[in-house]
């Protein structure tokens, strides 16, 4: 039924707009997708462009993705929207690619079809305890900050545990260990999800551990995010002193990008400026580096569920700035914790009809 009138709503839209030499559709509402309907509707003055998704409403990640605390990253939907309102172009949503309406389909109604939904699912460790209980992915976690409808009913488990793991220490591992340290007066202010700051309010997490398999040199995050959350206050940052030390290939790193030579700078100055004054409300925040997770660690009392990580300590191999990988070296390392988020990258989906490397995503 749902396909039918899928199809039927699409028959009438392609109809009325027989007089557009090129209908074109575009399948995901995100940046993506209005950048490419933009594009369109400017380079083509004929065509009628249609924005299609599964969701009720646009706009995608900058929705469902930006920080609560970045406002000013947002005001792109405004641009988003004139597009939407412009007169070739329509938007129609809860339509799902693949159960509302086939690839094929599509392909019948219109000239063009531009698949820009983008990845909504995760990479995966492959190592044991995976999906136990306490572990969720940093997508999930945002979604559910977010207000996201796939992740409302999450529960990560914020009054379970006083520490939190991260994998990974890209921008999407800052956002989420910032969402945990920053004070929740400061979170009201900001249009994050009603449930999410209620739980966030009652949260017992005082310590969030950022683990990343390469040094500090090789963090994949941006300088101003990390200076967000080296930035937060009553915080105390910790980092080894030992994983400051350059190797040659290091330093070569250093000087070739200014984006790496900045966040090298930050994490430094970090470490040096030692821990703020004693008070009230002090969380921590640790930057581990030169670990690989091994495998998850389960609880004594409560079976499959995570009571800690154990890591394999790394030396980076290589000799090529920006291009050193991480190597096991043999010796472990475990660290206690109920809550893991990892940030790890994420994954696309396949749909019937379209070939999908499996290998690559």
């Amino acid at each position: 039924m749902a396909l039918f009138r899928a199809r039927a709503l699409f028959c009438r839209c392609f109809s009325t707009s027989a007089s557009h030499p090129t209908h074109i559709c575009v399948v995901g509402s995100g940046p993506a997708g209005f950048y490419t309907a933009e594009k369109l509707l400017k380079a083509l003055p004929n065509a009628q462009v249609d924005i299609i998704d599964r969701l009720p409403t646009p706009f995608g990640l900058v929705r469902s993705g930006v920080a609560p605390d970045h406002p000013e990253t947002k005001i792109v939907v405004n641009q988003f929207t004139r597009v939407a309102q412009h007169q070739r172009c329509s938007f129609f949503g809860n339509i799902k690619l693949g159960s509302s309406i086939s690839l094929s389909d599509l392909r019948e109604l219109y000239h063009t079809v531009v698949l820009a939904y983008g990845a909504e699912s995760d990479r995966s460790l492959k190592i044991p305890g995976e999906d136990w209980y306490g572990i969720h992915s940093a997508r999930e976690f945002v979604w559910w900050y977010n207000g996201h409808p796939d992740c409302r009913n999450l529960n990560p488990g914020l009054k379970t545990t006083d520490t939190a793991v991260i994998l990974g220490q890209g921008n999407v591992a800052l956002d989420v260990a910032r969402i945990l340290l920053r004070p929740t007066s400061e979170l009201g202010s900001t249009d994050i999800a009603s449930h999410a700051l209620e739980a966030l309010q009652e949260s017992s997490i005082r310590k969030v551990l950022l683990v990343g398999r390469r040094g500090p040199v090789q963090a994949a995050c941006t300088a101003k995010e990390l200076r967000e959350v080296l930035g937060i206050k009553n915080l105390h940052i910790h980092i080894r002193e030992a994983d400051l030390l350059k190797s040659p290939t290091d330093e070569e790193e250093v000087k070739n990008s200014r984006i790496q030579r900045r966040v090298y700078e930050l994490l430094a100055k970090a470490a040096a400026s030692g821990p703020p004054h004693s008070g009230t409300g002090l969380r921590e925040l640790h930057f581990v580096f030169f670990r690989k997770p091994e495998e998850f660690l389960s609880s004594v009392d409560e079976k499959d569920h995570v009571a800690g990580v154990r890591f394999e300590k790394t030396v980076l191999e290589g000799s090529s700035p920006g291009k050193q990988i991480a190597r096991g070296t043999g010796e472990f390392e475990d660290l206690d914790c109920q809550m893991v988020l990892k940030s790890i990258g994420y994954k696309s989906v396949p749909i019937d009809g379209l070939p999908f490397d499996h290998q690559k995503v």
